[in-house]
């Protein structure tokens, strides 16, 4: 089992007990002092997103511990329950703060603290460790699971996914790094030469996450306008640094995740590849399994365990995930971006290995709803009568995360809300049908 073979890598054994912390989005702490895009600070949905805390339940085995925001809809426990999930002990907060992650509504909390503090031997295993996780690890005396912050920080940075990459000798879209403003503009005059023989360019925050921080430049005009930003920015600041890269836009069939977990041995573990599903950048779900051949998984594989060496060399071990591309020849990108934490698709596998028979196939995806008021478990499974899994082997959908659907709820106005489901099926067409009638019945 995935969570028993990565705790046996991480720690020494198999059954060592951790505290899952779900502080998704943490590239929001990494980037913090770094020069990316011009955007605003403000960050719409953090309500729902902070609530992506509620994953962790069906990630953790019955012997550790989650840590969340607010206790789950007790119906919803006793469905989980109706299925056979055995799930770890909850701690949650004394206040949750809709705007902070849990990890920081856990350390404003005395009394958690001292609990989590009393657990003996647990490890501390958070979605993506920075320097935040660390106080936390620190104040409740939990090891983390994970390397330091500034490790996790540094290869998560998209400038150290491509020269991680070129290290590993991987096919990279054409593009360049810049950690200063005299290292963006000489890119900036290379990649002019894109825009001249007709093609696009994508600029990305080195931190960037969820479609955030990208911005695709297809004409020489918004280039120096956004060109023209960042250097008013640096010229009032007078701070000359910057954490960018700049990539040609190539073209695709397919967008990949691969997730493999790197051991003391710096060897890689290769768990999966998936095709995941996106909408303008922004990631919505996966297919399972990918749509690919051997051969493109083989290729895979053996990046991973490229990419392992890189990582291990420069500190890192644990679990990490890889979006990569299949452009129109079938070719692979097999770097976009490396994320060395855990991933949409990590939080899927347990669910996977427990439900999924062989030969069933399963979309991983997000319904998005918009809400009047507070929508009940008992409410929503009654609307969903028929297509709910019932078992291991069966076909349904398992909602993998409910916390989600109320998380911005407000008192005098509607709405929206996001349910994050497994869908199970026997064939592409059932899978396709069963989610076609799960839009019908939530519209």
């Amino acid at each position: 089992m995935f969570l028993k073979r990565v705790k046996a890598a991480l720690t020494g054994s198999p059954d060592t007990p951790l505290a899952f912390v779900g502080n998704f989005e943490v590239e929001d702490q990494w980037a913090v002092g770094e020069k990316g895009l011009p955007r605003p600070a403000f960050s719409a949905g953090a309500e729902i997103v902070n609530r992506m805390d509620e994953f962790t339940l069906l990630l953790a085995g019955p012997g550790d511990h989650v840590i969340l925001k607010e206790a789950p809809d007790e119906d919803y426990v006793a469905h989980l329950a109706e299925l056979g999930v055995t799930l770890p002990r909850i701690h949650t907060v004394a206040r949750n703060d809709p705007r902070r992650t849990v990890t920081l509504d856990a350390l404003d909390d005395p009394d958690l603290v001292e609990t989590l503090s009393a657990l003996g031997n647990v490890r501390l295993a958070p979605h993506g460790t920075s320097m935040v996780e660390e106080r936390l690890s620190a104040a409740a005396g939990l090891p983390l699971v994970t390397p330091r912050a500034d490790v996790c920080k540094l290869v998560n940075s998209k400038i150290y996914s491509r020269r991680a990459a070129d290290d590993a000798g991987l096919r990279l879209a054409a593009g360049w790094t810049a950690e200063t403003m005299a290292e963006l503009e000489a890119a900036l005059d290379e990649a002019l030469t894109l825009l001249e023989r007709g093609r696009s360019m994508v600029i990305k925050d080195a931190f960037g996450v969820s479609g955030k921080g990208i911005v695709v430049i297809e004409d020489r005009q918004k280039l120096e306008r956004l060109h023209a930003m960042i250097r008013r920015r640096a010229d009032r600041s007078g701070d000359d640094t910057v954490a960018l890269v700049i990539e040609e836009w190539v073209a695709k069939s397919a967008d990949l995740n691969y997730q493999f977990t790197v051991g003391p041995d710096a060897n890689a573990h290769f768990d999966f590849v998936k095709e995941a599903v996106t909408e303008n950048g922004v990631h919505k779900g996966h297919r399972i399994p990918a749509t690919i051949t051997a051969a493109q998984t083989a290729e895979l594989e053996e990046s991973s365990h490229r990419l392992a060496k890189i990582l291990a060399r420069d500190g890192f071990y644990g679990v990490v995930g890889v979006d990569a591309m299949v452009d129109p020849g079938g070719g692979l990108y097999p770097v976009v971006e490396i994320n060395a934490r855990y991933n949409m698709s990590t939080y899927h596998l347990p669910l996977q290995e427990r439900f999924m028979a062989p030969g069933q196939v399963a979309l991983a995806r997000q319904y998005p709803l918009r809400l009047s008021e507070r929508l009940p478990y008992r409410e929503l499974r009654g609307k969903l009568a028929g297509l709910l899994l019932e078992g291991p082997g069966g076909t349904g959908l398992l909602i993998n995360n409910f916390a989600t659907v109320n998380a911005a709820a407000r008192e005098s106005s509607s709405f929206d809300g996001r349910l994050y489901g497994l869908l199970i099926a026997d064939g592409h067409e059932a899978r396709t049908a069963l989610d076609h009638e799960i839009v019908r019945r939530l519209t």
